[in-house]
């Protein structure tokens, strides 16, 4: 008889905490909305941390060839004179900012020490950082996808710039994104450049249009356009040759695939993206202004940017050509190519 009562009065505790427990749930099903919104703002925070370290650690070259001799410079606690400005202008030049970009940059620098009635050097860092990030901010910084689909991304450049890697590092991007992603050959000059995008096709898991080498790059866009719109595809990318030694068959080429595109698709091609090798230098900027001229460029990727000590020329492109630089390449993986921010470069570059 004791353990029977015992065994019912256990029971009944036990019952009296589970009451208490349900009645408590519903207090915690409240507070789950500010979690949510919590979490989203660490993950921009940490997408924007990931970014700025990414830069710092790829730009090593260039602060060596650029900050590093800025900051010497500095801290030679000269005055603002003329010798201080001279120098600070060589400085920039050599760092492929380019001349009229680095006579801008220390023109307004001058401007603005003069209307804040700074002598002392060590603010010319503040100075400079704002101005650089003043002259990469443009509007559409961003590769943006339409509402209707799919959204039709063409991408040149000359051999050799990483081309056939940013279309894969592209559509990586586009399909961790929960899009579907189909490439297009249309370098059909090239056996090799019609293999290496089936590869990393295959690599990535999305689907390639292609023709035998030598056929009519207009061929296969149209035929890629009418797969992408049949398998209700997000985003199509196309590849592009990139021969410039025959300045007028590439404008040929280029102008019959837009209007191949254009035909189809009215208010198409809705990006066009030119790949730049940042350690060619003041090169890649007369290599913009030919495709400029045959495609109708609105955006920059810039690749090997890590490797490289003329990471100045972001600056030359981004003032001389007043272009975004959309995307930037930052290392070898897949991940690597990153969203470009004016902001966030001009910080690493001084960090």
């Amino acid at each position: 008889m004791v353990q029977m009562a015992l065994f019912d009065k256990l029971k009944g505790k036990k019952k009296e905490e589970q009451i208490e427990v349900q009645a408590a749930e519903p207090a915690a099903v409240k507070t789950e909305p500010v979690v949510e919104e919590s979490s989203c703002e660490d993950a921009a925070e940490v997408k924007k941390s990931g970014l700025f370290n990414k830069l710092k650690s790829g730009l090593s070259k260039t602060r060596q060839n650029f900050t590093e001799k800025i900051d010497t410079l500095i801290k030679s606690n000269r005055k603002l004179d003329d010798d201080f400005y001279d120098e600070l202008e060589e400085i920039l030049i050599q760092a492929d900012v380019g001349i009229n970009t680095s006579l801008e940059l220390v023109q307004n620098i001058r401007k603005t020490a003069g209307k804040e009635k700074i002598n002392d050097s060590s603010e010319v860092t503040r100075l400079l950082k704002a101005e650089i990030a003043r002259i990469l901010d443009k509007p559409d910084m961003t590769v943006q996808l339409t509402e209707e689909k799919p959204t039709i991304i063409m991408v040149v450049g000359v051999n050799g710039a990483g081309k056939t890697t940013s279309i894969a590092k592209i559509a990586h991007k586009f399909k961790n994104e929960h899009n579907r992603v189909l490439l297009a050959a249309a370098d059909t000059f090239r056996a090799a450049a019609i293999d290496q995008l089936q590869i990393w096709a295959d690599r990535i898991g999305v689907e390639l249009i292609k023709h035998q080498e030598g056929s009519d790059p207009g061929a296969v866009v149209y035929d890629a356009i009418h797969a992408a719109q049949a398998r209700k595809t997000d985003v199509l990318i196309i590849d592009t040759a990139g021969r410039l030694q025959n300045k007028t068959n590439l404008m040929k080429e280029i102008s019959k695939i837009r209007k191949v595109i254009e035909r189809e698709i009215p208010g198409a091609p809705h990006e066009v993206l030119l790949v730049l090798d940042a350690t060619t230098g003041q090169n890649a900027i007369s290599q913009a202004r030919i495709f400029s001229e045959a495609t109708g460029v609105n955006g920059i990727i810039l690749t090997k940017l890590d490797g490289t000590a003329r990471g100045g020329i972001v600056l030359a492109i981004a003032r001389e050509l007043d272009l975004p630089v959309k995307l930037v390449g930052i290392g070898e993986g897949m991940e690597d190519l990153r969203e470009f921010s004016a902001e966030i470069f001009a910080e690493a570059l001084f960090s």
